[in-house]
């Protein structure tokens, strides 16, 4: 099964298209006589915390797939990590920090560094787009999965020179990171192990160590003893020696 979860703003115009277009996708994918029953493409409503509480632990792969340097891979990607969950994704955000605790061996990296960003969108007018990148969006463009009119606004915003977040440039590094996790999955012993460092690689994303780092070096404040709670034992006789 894979899982979409995310929201969007009241004036978020291409988001909420976005969103749309993942149902969609679902409705035709669910509702296919030949793998209906082998995939399922669900979009989660409403993602929150007592949602994460269930779907975290219970994911094997998580994709945090943003351009590298729009810093838009935030820290949920560490609570996967902290599960056991492979993560699928670009150097952005803290999938930088995950590659330097846990490896990038034991993770599934792809597509531009983020020092190369700035030249690529400087040039993406000239890119050799993928054949395959253009036939998906040329099955959105003539209705594969409905409301082809609204969906136009998403396929004119990632051909060309439009292309900013440089969809069609990393199209076939992604591709081959999901071969990648396609052959490691099937070792499972290997998948197991990866898992494991994961986990165990982790530690620094810990919250204890994250508000000691703040206490020491941004809001100077000591750490303080915890008051001993007050005993209900009656006082002691001056003198009285402590029974064995």
């Amino acid at each position: 099964m894979c899982i979409v979860g995310g929201k969007a703003a009241p004036g978020y115009d291409m988001a909420k298209r976005i969103i749309k277009l993942i149902s969609a996708v679902g409705e035709t994918v669910n509702e296919d006589p030949e793998i209906g029953d082998l995939l399922k493409v669900v979009f989660l409503p409403d993602y929150n915390v007592s949602s994460a509480e269930v779907i975290v632990p219970g994911s094997e792969l998580s994709q945090h797939i943003s351009t590298a340097g729009t810093e838009a891979s935030g820290t949920s990607n560490m609570k996967f990590a902290m599960n056991g969950c492979l993560i699928i994704g670009t150097m952005d955000g803290a999938n930088v920090e995950i590659a330097e605790e846990i490896g990038n061996e034991n993770m599934f990296i792809f597509g531009a560094r983020a020092d190369q960003v700035p030249q690529l969108r400087n040039e993406r007018e000239h890119f050799n787009v993928p054949d395959g990148f253009y036939a998906i969006v040329d099955q959105i463009r003539t209705g594969a999965f409905g409301w082809a009119e609204f969906f136009q606004p998403v396929c004119d915003a990632v051909c060309g020179g439009s292309d900013r977040y440089l969809l069609a440039n990393d199209f076939e590094q992604y591709i081959d990171a999901q071969r990648r996790v396609d052959e490691a999955y099937a070792d499972q012993t290997r998948w197991t192990k990866m898992s494991i460092l994961s986990v165990a690689g982790s530690g620094k994303f810990s919250s204890d160590r994250t508000i000691r780092e703040y206490a020491e070096d941004i809001w100077d404040v000591k750490p303080c003893r915890r008051p001993m709670p007050k005993s209900n034992a009656p006082p002691k006789a001056f003198g009285e020696a402590e029974k064995m």
